[in-house]
C-alpha cells in the first residue's frame, strides 16, 4: 500500500522543529491562504464534510462540535488544545510537539479562524519538558513572524496562543477536568450539561480539541474534504449513527515489539498489520498474546483477534471500549495477564480524582482484590466481584460524571472474560 506521510511529513529533516525548516516545506502556506480567501464558516464546513473526528479518544465529529459554540457571541470565545496525552501507551502528540511544532500552531490558529477563537491556551502535561521548551520557541517565532498576535499576515484576524503545563494528573485529560485545572482550580470534571462549547473556560464558549486533531485541520484546508476522505472505511449502515473513519491517523507502538514507535497510515489498518508490517513483529522470536488496542483505557484484545481494523467502530465488536487514541501496546506469551490488570488497576486506582463514589471506592476495590491475587490468597468469589466492579462502573452505565470510570473498567472485563482461565489459575495454585 502507497501512502504519503503528511502528519509526521517533516519529523525526520533536521532542525525540524525550526520555524525556517517548517517555512522551506510550505508551512504557513495553508494559512496566509485561507486568510485572503476563505472565510470562518467555510472552514467549519470544511472540517464538518470531511468527517474528521476526534483523535484524543472519544472519536466525536470536530465539525460538529464546533458547530455547538453559539451564533454570533458577542464575548470572547476560546480554544484549548489538549495536549496533556495521560493515556498510558500513549505518546504521538509528544511526537508532533517535539519534532513539528508549527505543524501544531498552524492547526491551532486555522481552528480558532474557523471557530473565532481569540485565544488559544494549550494544555501540556508537566513531564513533557522538551515539549514545552520547543513549543514555547515555536510560539515565540511564530509571533515574531506575524503568524500570531494582532491582524495576523495583514488581516482583520487577530489570536494569541499560551502555553499552560498540567498538574500531571489523568483526569487533566478530561475536557472539563482541564478546563477546572486551566482556571487554577483541581481537576475535578464538571457535570454537563452545559458543554464546554455553551459554558467552558471563564465560563465563556470554548472549543476543546486534542493536538492530532487540530493537526489534520491543517491538511483537510490544504488538500481539501475529497483527499481527506479517500482515506479510511466509511459510514457502516449497519451500525447506527457511525460517522466514517476517515483520514490519516498516527499509531504507537509499544510493548514486546521489535520496533516500537510513532507510525502514521490511514484509519482502517489492522492491529496485526501495525505490528508486522510497522512494528516488525514480536520480539525474540516469541509469539503475541495480547494487546491493548487504543491506550490502556480500551481494554485488551487476544491474538486470535489481530485482525481487528484499527477505525471508530471495528474495536466495539471484540469488546473493547473503542479506537481510543489509536495506541497499540502489545504482550508476548510470557507476559501475565493477572500482572496486567494489576498494574491497570492500580494506574487508575491511584489516578481517580475521587469525586464520584463509584469510582474512588471501585477502582480501589478492585486493585485490593487483584493485590489479593496476587498474593497468593484469592478466592473464586474475587473474580466474580471483580467482573461486578467493571460492569458497574463508569459514565456508560451512568454512575460517574467523567469517562475515567470507563477506563479503569474495560481493562477489567476484557481481560476477565478473555483470559478468565489465567485468573481462575491464581485462585487455586497458590
Amino acid at each position: 500500500m502507497s501512502y504519503e506521510r503528511v502528519l509526521l511529513a517533516n519529523v525526520e529533516k533536521p532542525d525540524s522543529h525550526t520555524l525556517a525548516v517548517y517555512e522551506a516545506g510550505g508551512g504557513y502556506r495553508t494559512l496566509r491562504r485561507a486568510l485572503k480567501e476563505r472565510s470562518p464558516a467555510d472552514l467549519t464546513a470544511m472540517v464538518k464534510a470531511s468527517g474528521l473526528r476526534g483523535r484524543g479518544g472519544a472519536g466525536f465529529p470536530t465539525g460538529q462540535k464546533w458547530l455547538f459554540l453559539p451564533k454570533d457571541f458577542a464575548g470572547p470565545i476560546y480554544l484549548c488544545a489538549n495536549a496533556d496525552e495521560s493515556e498510558p501507551g500513549t505518546f504521538v502528540n509528544r511526537v508532533q510537539m517535539e519534532l513539528d511544532p508549527h505543524q501544531v500552531l498552524e492547526g491551532i490558529i486555522l481552528s480558532c479562524y474557523a471557530t473565532r477563537a481569540s485565544t488559544a491556551y494549550v494544555y501540556l502535561r508537566y513531564e513533557y519538558g522538551l515539549c514545552w521548551r520547543r513549543m514555547q520557541a515555536a510560539i515565540d517565532q511564530s509571533r515574531a513572524a506575524g503568524y500570531l498576535g494582532r491582524n495576523i499576515l495583514g488581516s482583520p484576524f487577530s489570536v494569541d496562543v499560551h502555553l499552560h503545563r498540567g498538574a500531571a494528573a489523568y483526569v487533566c485529560g478530561e475536557e472539563t477536568g482541564l478546563i477546572e485545572s486551566l482556571e487554577g482550580r483541581r481537576a475535578w470534571p464538571r457535570i454537563k450539561p452545559p458543554f464546554p462549547a455553551v459554558e467552558g473556560l471563564f465560563r465563556r464558549p470554548t472549543v476543546v480539541n486534542n493536538v492530532e486533531t487540530l493537526c489534520c485541520v491543517k491538511h483537510i484546508v490544504d488538500r481539501g474534504v475529497e483527499w481527506f476522505r479517500s482515506m479510511g472505511p466509511p459510514p457502516d449502515p449497519a451500525v447506527p449513527h457511525d460517522h466514517g473513519s476517515f483520514g490519516p491517523k498516527l499509531f504507537g507502538l509499544s510493548g514486546h515489539v521489535r520496533r516500537p514507535g510513532c507510525y502514521e497510515a490511514p484509519l482502517g489498518i489492522t492491529v496485526r498489520e501495525l505490528i508486522d508490517r510497522f512494528g516488525g513483529g514480536v520480539r525474540d522470536g516469541r509469539r503475541a498474546k495480547a494487546a491493548v488496542l487504543g491506550g490502556l483505557s480500551t481494554g485488551v484484545i487476544t491474538e486470535s483477534e489481530f485482525d481487528t481494523p484499527l477505525d471508530f467502530v471495528a474495536p466495539w465488536r471484540v469488546g473493547c471500549l473503542g479506537l481510543g487514541t489509536g495506541c497499540v501496546t502489545v504482550f508476548d506469551e510470557t507476559y501475565s495477564m493477572v500482572d496486567f490488570l494489576y498494574n491497570s488497576c492500580r494506574f487508575f486506582a491511584h489516578e481517580s480524582c475521587g469525586q464520584c463514589t463509584p469510582c474512588r471506592e471501585g477502582t480501589r476495590w478492585a486493585l485490593e482484590i487483584l493485590e489479593r491475587l496476587r498474593a497468593g490468597r484469592g478466592r473464586a468469589s474475587d473474580l466474580d466481584l471483580l467482573q461486578e466492579i467493571g460492569d458497574n462502573l463508569g459514565i456508560t452505565p451512568g454512575t460517574t460524571i467523567c469517562g475515567l470510570a470507563d477506563g479503569a473498567a474495560w481493562p477489567i472485563k476484557t481481560a476477565l472474560r478473555k483470559f478468565r482461565e489465567e485468573f481462575e489459575a491464581r485462585t487455586t495454585d497458590h
